[in-house]
């Protein structure tokens, strides 16, 4: 336990103390398009690809999630927040498509539904002979009705979507 403790502050030391100046010395950053370019050799550096979705880039033997290194390279300091695409697609690492939120927004501002939704439409799920609505409000569920049609209810859900949820985009 101890080890893995120490590993893991010796691994968030080294993740901090990449400044702005010294990514802006190996990474060209385009705001307009949301792509990192490299300055250097990439022998010691490279892009590792996604997960989920979100670009990782090693820099030096640590990797970052590429929307932080965003913050960091347009701000100057890390971000303490989440960061959030607003327009959900975790790719999309435009200056104009990100935003530092708290993570209950960060969660309210879902395009798409899970993985395991078999209606295909985000709030909405079978209910005996119809479809249900529910919205999550502060960790809590609230029902919002039943409705005849998937895309009835999700009509509701949107609806009561972007009344409750201050971090909706959609």
């Amino acid at each position: 336990m101890a080890a893995s403790l120490l590993w893991y502050n010796l691994y968030m030391k080294k993740r901090d103390s990449l400044t702005q100046e010294r990514l802006k010395e190996l990474i060209h950053y385009n705001p307009a398009t949301g792509t990192f370019i490299w300055r250097l050799s990439r022998s010691r550096c490279k892009n590792n690809g996604d997960k989920l979705g979100y670009i990782l880039i090693s820099i030096c033997g640590v990797r970052y999630f590429a929307h932080r290194l965003v913050w960091l390279y347009m701000t100057g300091k890390w971000p303490v927040l989440d960061i959030d695409h607003k327009n959900g697609v975790s790719s999309d690492n435009r200056w104009e498509n990100i935003r530092e939120v708290p993570h209950i927004v960060n969660m309210q501002n879902q395009h798409k539904p899970q993985k395991h939704n078999t209606t295909g439409f985000l709030g909405v799920s079978k209910h005996r002979n119809g479809f249900q609505a529910q919205i999550r409000i502060d960790y809590k569920l609230h029902y919002l009705g039943k409705y005849l049609t998937p895309e009835l209810a999700y009509e509701a859900y949107l609806k009561a979507k972007r009344e409750l949820h201050p971090g909706c985009t959609i």
